[in-house]
């Protein structure tokens, strides 16, 4: 019994307690077993070496007892540390982005360490607590805690709460160290003021605040690659456009300029019907080039979210006729089919710039199909929505293509390329989107390719 009460106090109250039973069963054993009974009074000196060999045992078994008890203790804190730092781990893994990264940090402390947390990561006007996730934790951030964080960023050391540096603030702010320095800090706040954290779990917040560093590192690697490759796209459409305008102005240009040096230099000599001719071609190439300046107006534009609709109520059949009449000498010689029903309802849109999709439409398929081929237009009802189609008997659209063809500057790689800056449809969809419709491009049943769109009535 003696033993027993000696290993069970050391088991579960530990080392001083069970000194102290181990103290207390010799002074039990000689005040009711050994002669005289009941005193601590000792008539046989054998007895004296007894009690010693007894607590000697005991003290022995107590700290073997402890000593097990300290290390089962210290392995389940271990394994609890071990385990915080896994979901850590994996939460961080799943965050793909800033603001996910740091709620998940956000709530992993809060969840594993009872307190309030708060994300500083540094602004363009100085260290700013992190408002994309932890809006509430960031809106409890005195200037105080912002002090505290600023210097613990600056020198790279803890500082606040429970530290050297600044302990009477209320907050401990850790910073968040990569190899390439600070780039955050991970500021707590405990529940009342006298909850301290322990050894082990300043040792496992500091564990935290490095996982959450390489995580936050990971995420702004990203977004400067994410930047740089925005930077290259942007670049090359930038050349893109700048070869395809460039073009596109040029043809025109070259044409215009060269029939008025023809009719300058030598109309007198020519012909009323040459003259004519010079003329109208001139126009024509005039018009494309007031149509492509248009068009690069409206992508301006649209890409600057400045597009505003002066609504009205329109007929299809006037925004058809007034398209056809912009188009001009474009459609001199061509097939037009239309099929527009009478009792059609008005759609309420801005009428320029759905003439405009309208002649982006009908030059497309102008410029595409055949001369011999007839170009048809038409339109219908569809539910509380107006559809109109422009169908052409062209080469078509491969069925790869069908949705790209609607990307800015993108061209179908063909023999005969018909040039284009590659913004018609483009600009098409940024247009019909903003009257709430939609627009698609599919193949013809008869060969070619119809492009349509629907807006809704009203």
């Amino acid at each position: 019994p003696y033993l027993a009460t000696v290993l069970i106090a050391a088991l579960y109250l530990g080392r001083r307690p069970a000194v102290l039973s181990a103290l207390l069963g010799v002074l039990t054993f000689d005040f009711f077993l050994v002669p005289p009974y009941l005193t601590l009074a000792v008539s046989d000196t054998q007895y004296v070496l007894t009690f010693l060999g007894l607590f000697l045992l005991g003290l022995v078994v107590s700290g073997l007892a402890a000593r097990a008890r300290d290390q089962a203790l210290a392995a389940t804190r271990r394994e609890a540390q071990t385990v915080a730092l896994y979901d850590l781990s994996r939460a961080l893994t799943s965050a793909t982005d800033l603001p996910g990264i740091v709620t998940v940090v956000i709530n992993q402390v809060e969840q594993v360490f009872a307190r309030g947390a708060i994300v500083f990561l540094p602004q363009a006007d100085g260290l700013r607590p992190f408002a994309g996730a932890g809006a509430a934790g960031a809106a409890e951030a005195s200037e105080h805690d912002l002090a505290v964080a600023t210097w613990a960023f600056e020198h790279g050391r803890p500082a606040g709460r429970g530290t050297d540096t600044l302990p009477a603030a209320t907050l401990r702010c850790l910073p968040m160290l990569t190899p390439r320095g600070a780039i955050g800090v991970l500021g707590i706040r405990p529940s009342n003021d006298e909850h301290m954290l322990t050894t082990d779990q300043q040792r496992t917040l500091n564990s935290f605040a490095n996982q959450a560093a390489l995580a936050i590192e990971r995420a702004q690697l990203v977004e400067k690659a994410r930047a740089a490759e925005l930077l290259q796209v942007t670049e090359k459409l930038q050349r893109s456009l700048l070869d395809s305008v460039s073009q596109e102005l040029r043809t025109p240009l070259v044409t215009v300029t060269g029939a008025l040096s023809v009719l300058e230099e030598d109309g007198a000599r020519l012909d009323a019907a040459t003259q004519r001719s010079l003329a109208a071609s001139a126009r024509e190439e005039a018009e494309r080039l007031n149509r492509l300046v248009a068009n690069l107006l409206s992508m301006s534009r649209l890409e600057a979210g400045a597009l505003h609709l002066a609504l009205q109520d329109a007929d299809v059949e006037d925004l058809v006729g007034s398209a056809l009449d912009m188009l001009g000498a474009r459609t001199q010689g061509r097939r037009i089919e239309t099929a527009i029903p009478a009792d059609l309802p008005m759609v309420q849109v801005d009428f320029v710039l759905m003439v405009q999709v309208l002649v982006n439409l009908l030059d497309n398929a102008l410029k595409y199909a055949p001369a011999d081929a007839p170009v048809r237009i038409s339109a219908a009802r569809d539910g509380d929505a107006i559809g109109v189609r422009v169908s052409d008997q062209g080469p078509g659209i491969p069925s790869a293509d069908l949705e790209r063809v609607f990307d800015k500057f993108y061209h179908i790689q063909r023999q005969d390329d018909a040039g284009g800056a590659g913004l018609g449809l483009s600009i098409c969809r940024g247009i019909v989107e903003a009257h709430g419709g939609r627009i698609w491009a599919a193949a013809a049943p008869a060969g070619g390719t119809t492009v349509s769109f629907v807006l809704p009535i009203g």
